[in-house]
């Protein structure tokens, strides 16, 4: 065997790498499939928000012995609920009741940040570990995803709708309201999916670029989720492995991955366009 297909076939021997590539696979998936909803609603920075809103969730769990995936469940559902509050009874719009709501629990958050003695890292919980996820977190993580593609696969059609013309919505006989505020939960439930299994930060790429890639790649709203989900699948394999290789860390190789196929979405589209005749 030659060297180079040595080095190449190298990560498929390790069962920690196989893992990963399958948990970081799903995870990818399910942000995937949910990216394209909030591309087109304009919640690309919502999922940071989000982020850091899980924050005061995952310590108190670790105060009171109940897993911390529970607590971010807790934390960034009532976020999300307290922001739908503030934007229905005040005057403000919903980016900045989204801005209220979040960063009053991210404050919450950082107090008992500086409060807490522990010897766990809450900011790599939040970053995640791909490469060493416990089996407890794979199960989390799955179990949350699911109930984001069963939320998805229930509520797609009228999500869709609110999604390109909530006025239209209205006049069907839905309420565009209370399906942006089931879009939000499922936001957040997304997140808390990565939350342990492969960090926030990967999960705020993955709930963005691949609905982008899928925009660019087709125009039917069903095959943009099928190439959001492929594109985010791939990546999430050829990161993994290219983390390996390069002995790099394994979630920017994800991200960078992601983005590398959105340029060659964007570049195939680009091309495409100075091909057709005027």
């Amino acid at each position: 065997m030659t060297p180079l297909l040595d080095a190449l076939i190298e990560p498929f021997r390790h069962a920690f790498m196989l893992r990963a590539m399958g948990v970081g696979a799903f995870v990818c998936a399910v942000c995937a499939a949910l990216s394209p909803f909030v591309v087109l609603k304009r919640w690309s920075l919502v999922g940071d928000a989000v982020s850091h809103a899980v924050l005061p969730g995952i310590i108190g769990a670790y105060l009171v012995g109940l897993p911390m995936a529970l607590g971010a469940v807790a934390t960034g559902t009532g976020s999300v609920l307290a922001a739908g509050a503030i934007d229905r009874r005040a005057r403000v719009k919903p980016d900045a009741a989204l801005g209220i709501a979040f960063t009053g629990f991210t404050a919450v958050g950082l107090i008992l940040l500086s409060k807490v003695p522990s010897d766990i890292h809450f900011m790599h919980v939040i970053f995640g570990n791909l490469l060493g996820v416990e089996t407890e977190d794979l199960v989390q993580a799955v179990a949350v995803g699911c109930a984001v593609l069963a939320g998805l696969v229930v509520f797609g059609r009228d999500l869709v709708l609110v999604c390109f013309d909530p006025a239209q919505a209205r006049i069907v006989g839905l309420r565009p309201d209370r399906l942006e505020m089931l879009l939000l939960l499922l936001v957040a439930m997304t997140a808390v999916a990565a939350l342990q299994a492969v960090g926030v930060v990967l999960a705020l790429a993955a709930m963005i670029i691949p609905g982008c890639t899928g925009l660019l790649a087709a125009k039917r709203f069903g095959r943009v989720v099928a190439v959001s989900v492929g594109a985010a699948t791939l990546s999430a394999v050829i990161g993994t492995l290219a983390s390996f290789w390069l002995d790099g860390a394994t979630g920017p190789c994800i991200v960078l991955a992601q983005a590398a196929l959105f340029g060659l979405a964007a570049a195939l589209r680009a091309r495409r366009g100075r091909s057709r005749p005027a």
